[in-house]
């Protein structure tokens, strides 16, 4: 009986330890409980903010819509508009039983976006397994995006982004450019001012559940809006000097042409255009050599296109005056002969220029020292880039010495041992149809024109611009620029091309540069039409039509009172 007491007693001892101690221990739990929760709310609650809000907070970019681009009348050349990234979440895709060959809509989403089918099951889950985001095409038809979004597969997102689209199209590619998927210009204007299109992107702080809904907007930081840009370019008038300059390349089968139209009381450039072109909307199998803007990029030796210059130097240092008449019979300097093409016993100031004589022009140029020469084209800007602010544009090639030997001076004065490009020889032209002042060019529109720098007096420019009427008239080389109604003032030109080894070969570049109305100039144009290859490559015949048909139109477009005092029934061959 004794014993069986003691048991009890002792089992009662036991269970009464074991709920102290189940007690104690509870007590001790509830106390680093509260210890830690202590910690948490009041010593260091930063942290498991910090720790939650690591887990749930994202940052998403805020990006501003690309800056339209728009020619001087509020055309638009380059806009953005809506497109879809369509990208895909491996993990995702896999949690939901993966890419299921019998769920049609997998199979549709590869036919929509042109991706055969084991392409994009590689294409998804080829990647790093860690990775939950894939592009699988960018800059999607916002319809294309919607159907796509409609099929509902899973771990398949659209995002909002843009692409650029050119109403213009090839008209302007050249000058405008592009950009790339990341709507980043470049090329053309697009690279030239795309830190002003682009503008900065903002940032939205948000909150998200653990199946990424936004469940909460935290912060937003503004982002900084693009700019728009407006061009000094004509749409229509860079439309008309598209069509011709590339009528032109084509009929003459050339490499290549450009057109470069000037305003000359505001040097703005109304029309830049290059043949060949390209489809800036699609650029599937393009050649990146058809991108490249040839009136600033590419340089060529201008040929009779710079006796305008030497004329304007002999008049200013007294070599001559507009009445002296020149002995151009065919002579010999340093082992070289300079002849004409047709020879004339003597010439007049103005006919040296009608029947581009290189071998008067070259006489009047040795009559100088050849500081007067390098001193004259350099005030004109050859050798210097035009700033008008595009990427890419060429100075030219310009002599580096101080003196040339008289062979170079000869051949420096018809437009050899000189490399320009064709913006900085119509900005020649526009010089002088300005009467000797020099005004920047311009690819942006102009509110209030620079007054501008006079290099040249005024009535000794007048006398050559006279002079160079002539040229489009009966018995001048480029009597096929004339346009009824209308007095021209131009010079061709005709130049051989040189080869990758520095030697010339046997391809020419034909010019015609000018100023109408001559009476009171308006408009410089430059036509040049490289390396055609149809039977005639004289600027005359190649280009001086074009020159016409460019101007002609841009005269009438604009209203320009005609100005012709000439028999125009006597000027064969117009335009």
């Amino acid at each position: 009986m004794i014993i069986k007491k003691n048991i009890n007693f002792n089992k009662t001892n036991f269970v009464s330890l074991r709920f102290s101690l189940l007690f104690y221990l509870l007590i001790i739990a509830v106390l680093i409980l509260l210890t830690k929760l202590i910690y948490i709310q009041i010593i260091n609650p930063k942290k498991l903010i910090h720790e939650g809000d690591m887990r749930s907070l994202r940052v998403q970019q805020v990006p501003t819509v690309r800056g339209m681009i728009s020619d001087r009348y509020g055309r638009p050349l380059a806009i953005s508009v809506p497109a879809y990234a369509i990208w895909a979440d491996p993990k995702e895709i896999s949690n939901h039983g993966g890419i299921i060959k019998t769920d049609s809509r997998w199979k549709i989403l590869s036919d929509v976006l042109s991706i055969p089918f084991n392409e994009l099951k590689s294409r998804i889950f080829s990647s790093n397994k860690k990775i939950r985001f894939v592009y699988l095409a960018r800059q999607v038809n916002p319809t294309i995006g919607n159907y796509i979004n409609k099929l509902n597969l899973p771990g398949i997102y659209l995002r909002l982004e843009s692409r650029r689209y050119y109403p213009s199209g090839s008209v302007t590619a050249n000058l405008i450019g592009i950009t790339n998927i990341d709507s980043q210009g470049i090329e053309g204007v697009e690279k030239s001012f795309d830190k002003w299109l682009t503008g900065k992107p903002g940032e939205r702080i948000v909150r998200k559940d653990r199946l990424g809904r936004v469940i909460e907007d935290i912060s937003l930081v503004n982002s900084q809006a693009a700019h728009n840009i407006v061009l000094s370019i004509d749409d229509k008038l860079q439309a008309i000097a598209y069509r011709e300059i590339n009528n032109a390349v084509i009929s003459n089968k050339a490499f290549a042409g450009t057109a470069v139209l000037i305003d000359i009381e505001t040097g703005e450039i109304l029309a830049m255009a290059n043949s060949p072109s390209y489809n800036p909307n699609n650029l599937t199998g393009i050649n990146m050599e058809l991108m490249r803007n040839r009136a600033i990029t590419d340089v060529f030796e201008p040929g009779s296109t710079v006796k305008p210059m030497v004329i304007i130097a002999a008049l200013k240092h007294g070599i001559v005056n507009e009445n002296s008449v020149i002995n151009t019979m065919p002579y010999i300097i340093q082992g070289h002969k300079i002849k004409d093409v047709v020879q004339h016993n003597k010439l007049s100031i103005t006919e040296i220029l009608q029947k581009s004589s290189n071998i008067g022009i070259s006489k009047l140029a040795l009559s100088m020292p050849s500081t007067a020469i390098l001193d004259t084209y350099s005030l004109f800007g050859l050798g210097k880039t035009t700033n008008i602010g595009l990427v890419g544009e060429s100075s030219g090639v310009y002599p580096k010495k101080k003196n040339l030997s008289d062979i170079e001076t000869a051949v420096f004065s018809y437009g050899y041992g000189v490399m320009v490009t064709t913006l900085q020889l119509v900005r020649v032209y526009a010089t002088i149809g300005n009467l000797g002042i020099l005004r920047p060019l311009s690819i942006l529109k102009v509110n209030m024109p620079v007054k501008g720098e006079r290099i040249f007096p005024k009535f000794i420019v007048s006398k050559v611009l006279h002079m160079m009427e002539s040229v489009a008239l009966p018995g001048g080389g480029g009597i096929k620029a004339a346009i009824q109604g209308y007095r021209i003032a131009i010079k061709t030109g005709t130049a051989k091309k040189v080869g990758k080894d520095g030697k010339y070969i046997n391809q020419y570049v034909a010019y015609t540069v000018g100023v109408a109305p001559a009476s009171n100039p308006r408009f410089a144009l430059i036509v040049v039409v490289n390396n055609p290859q149809n039977g005639s490559y004289y600027g005359g015949l190649v280009s001086a039509p074009v020159f016409g048909s460019i101007m002609g139109k841009v005269l009438r477009d604009f209203n320009i009172k005609p100005d012709n005092v000439y028999e125009i029934n006597n000027i064969k061959n117009i335009k």
